[in-house]
């Protein structure tokens, strides 16, 4: 059954897919401001047939622009919050040459930045800051990596400069909102640390293999703890803003694995009503 489900994803995604791919592409092309929604429409659908039931704790900033710094441990981040909410991502340069996966990332118009040179990292804090400023929500991923599922991993300060841009009549700083992405069950069950590695890509697994198996599993629960948003002049430096976004999303992740969110919240899913109806009381960091 299993490898007939995964046949069946991928028979559909090759069915629906390209063209559009190529709709997105035009719109991107032509400046059109839906290029910000479709995205996140055609990830619900993914969501919806990979089996993610996504429970969403808290609510993603209504308006302007917004700097999501989230944990990441999987392929599967970019399919979750893409469902959440409509956003853009902040890549390594590396994934923009991808088959396929690099297509999808510049056709949802991801800031790609390359760790490797620390001379270009204003460059691109530039850009970054451009995008916040027409109004995009962009996600980062301040742990520079992906981790196990189990922990987060230290966040790195360095591209949270964005956030220092003032927007807006009273020149108020960029809000950043902390988010927790933890993976919690497989087929109704507590997923625990054996099967997390079948869903969280890290170290140096083979993305094909692994993106193989995990399609012949599900469904999946999934759990997004959308953090109060802060701001730089909350917290006072960029590098505290780091730390209390990484404390955050640290006290999110314990709380959704070891079931401090409701169990109801992880039995929820997108089939029954859209994220943005589905909502708990936010995990306090």
């Amino acid at each position: 059954m299993g490898t007939l489900r995964a046949f069946a994803i991928l028979a559909t995604l090759t069915l629906v897919t390209p063209p559009l791919m190529v709709l997105q592409w035009v719109l991107v092309k032509t400046g059109a401001g839906f290029a910000r929604r479709l995205p996140h429409l055609y990830h619900r659908g993914v969501a919806r047939l990979l089996g993610l039931g996504i429970a969403v704790v808290g609510t993603p900033v209504a308006s302007g622009p917004c700097l999501m710094a989230a944990n990441h441990s999987s392929w599967l981040d970019i399919v979750v919050l893409s469902a959440v909410a409509p956003v853009s991502f902040v890549s390594k340069r590396e994934v923009g040459s991808w088959p396929i996966f690099g297509t999808f990332a510049r056709l949802q118009r991801t800031v790609f930045i390359d760790r490797t040179r620390r001379t270009a990292t204003g460059q691109f804090r530039d850009e970054m800051q451009a995008r916040l400023a027409s109004g995009d929500t962009l996600v980062l991923f301040p742990e520079g990596t992906s981790s196990d599922g189990n922990r987060v991993l230290p966040f790195k300060s360095a591209l949270m400069g964005a956030a220092e841009r003032t927007v807006g009549a009273d020149e108020h700083h960029v809000p950043v909102q902390p988010v927790t992405v933890a993976y919690t069950g497989l087929q109704g069950l507590p997923m625990g640390r054996a099967r997390r590695p079948f869903f969280t890509w890290y170290g140096d697994m083979d993305l094909a293999p692994h993106l193989w198996e995990a399609l012949k599993l599900g469904p999946v629960d999934v759990t997004v703890v959308l953090h109060e948003p802060v701001t730089v002049d909350d917290c006072g430096s960029r590098k505290a803003l780091a730390a209390h976004c990484e404390a955050a999303v640290r006290h999110g992740l314990v709380g959704a694995l070891t079931g401090g969110v409701e169990a109801d919240a992880l039995r929820s899913g997108l089939d029954a009503a859209p994220p943005e109806v589905k909502r708990k009381a936010p995990v306090n960091a």
